[in-house]
């Protein structure tokens, strides 16, 4: 181990341990290229730690790789490796416990318990970072990112994948998180609890057992997201639970078993999203309330909106309906009669979710023909009054 102008070099003959302990703050510890079987490494000194072309830090299936405390530290360029698995204890490859002004990058995280763990801190950054999980069951594997109890955090360019939740949130406030991709992961790709004041853009969520689940949170902010391809029998691009007072707009919804499911969700503004190829663009529960879908567009879904009963608390005003068969005489841009996005076929499903077998067959057919001529199972006021006749540009 030698040191140099403030930089202490660890080669893989050295200990990681001994260079932490001899470090001063301000002091930067380069870690060369190799394998390190370190134990267990406590980091509590504002020190910056960098690895030259990604040392493998094992963790031998035993330990918590590193923990860290304090304020004003770097860890770049490592790879974390087999982090410890416990039933008791969330083990993690990196543990941020009571600190602040920490910054998370540039790293590469596989086959850990969970990834990065961060408890009761704030202002801290967790950015570049590739983190591939065990792919074990969900409650076998930890997650990929992991924060509780946080405020002030960003969490952006990440990838996230083969973890129980790709990215967690729970009692997180006053947070970014952008730019990730969380995918093929057990259960979600993004999930809040409890968690408010919090903006969530520019992410990809696809191929997860669903794709962002939104619980018992207010004020989330949605924008520029895609949910692609989470399909399941209970799959969502977007769960949003016992939630209010948020914003999901400028989404694409592509490909999911259900684009958007929304339970006891109130004062929502959904806006230019675009709905494209899912089974359920939108499922709005009849415990929802004072939510507005206004300016979307909603392209070659099997269902459009579904609902569980018939009173309506939620508006819809100009969207645009690929299956909407009305015009327009005055050519002002809106249809001249209303559009009413439920079918008889989708209420009969809510109800009786085994009659999707009849999907596509002849007598549904006649029947969805009837009931637009004479409504009496979908609900006459879960309509959109001025739909319009071209797609919104996004």
């Amino acid at each position: 181990m030698q040191t140099i102008a403030k930089t202490i070099v660890v080669q893989p003959t050295n200990s990681i341990n001994d260079a932490i302990s001899v470090a001063q703050n301000g002091d930067t510890v380069l870690i060369k290229k190799g394998t390190y079987k370190t134990g267990n490494v406590v980091i509590n000194k504002s020190i910056t730690i960098l690895g030259e072309n990604y040392p493998v830090l094992d963790g031998e299936d035993k330990y918590e790789i590193f923990t860290v405390s304090g304020s004003n530290i770097l860890i770049d360029g490592l790879h974390f490796h087999r982090s410890g698995y416990s039933a008791m204890n969330d083990y993690a490859a990196v543990d941020l416990v009571d600190a602040s002004l920490v910054t998370i990058s540039n790293n590469i995280f596989t086959d850990n318990y969970f990834g990065i763990h961060v408890a009761n801190s704030s202002y801290f950054t967790i950015r570049g970072n590739r983190l591939l999980g065990l792919t074990k069951t969900e409650q076998t594997t930890g997650n990929g990112i992991h924060l509780w109890k946080c405020k002030y955090a960003l969490v952006e360019y990440n990838e996230s994948q083969k973890h129980r939740d790709g990215i967690y949130f729970e009692f997180v406030t006053e947070s970014l998180v952008r730019r990730n991709i969380s995918h093929d992961n057990i259960r979600y790709g993004l999930h809040f609890m409890f968690s408010n004041n919090d903006v969530y853009s520019g992410n990809t969520f696809q191929n997860n057992g669903a794709g962002v689940a939104v619980m018992f949170s207010n004020h989330v902010t949605m924008l520029n997201n895609l949910f692609d391809k989470n399909w399941g029998s209970s799959a969502y691009g977007l769960l949003l639970k016992e939630i209010s007072n948020g914003a999901i707009q400028h989404n694409t919804f592509r490909e999911n078993t259900v684009g958007i499911q929304m339970e006891g969700a109130n004062n929502l503004q959904v806006v230019q999203n675009t709905f494209q190829s899912n089974g359920w663009a939108a499922r709005v529960q009849a415990s929802c309330s004072a939510n507005n879908f206004q300016s979307n567009n909603f392209f070659s879904n099997t269902f459009d909106v579904a609902t569980n009963g018939q009173l309506v608390l939620n508006t819809f005003n100009n969207n645009y309906w690929d299956k909407y068969d009305g015009y327009d005489i005055n050519k002002d841009g809106f249809g001249d009669i209303p559009y009413h996005p439920t079918s008889m076929y989708a209420m009969v499903i809510e109800q009786n979710p085994n009659s999707v077998i009849l999907l596509r067959s002849f007598m549904v057919t006649l029947l969805e023909k009837a009931e637009k001529a004479i409504p009496s199972l979908t609900p006459e006021l879960l309509r959109d009054e001025k739909p319009i006749m071209k797609p919104v540009k996004l």
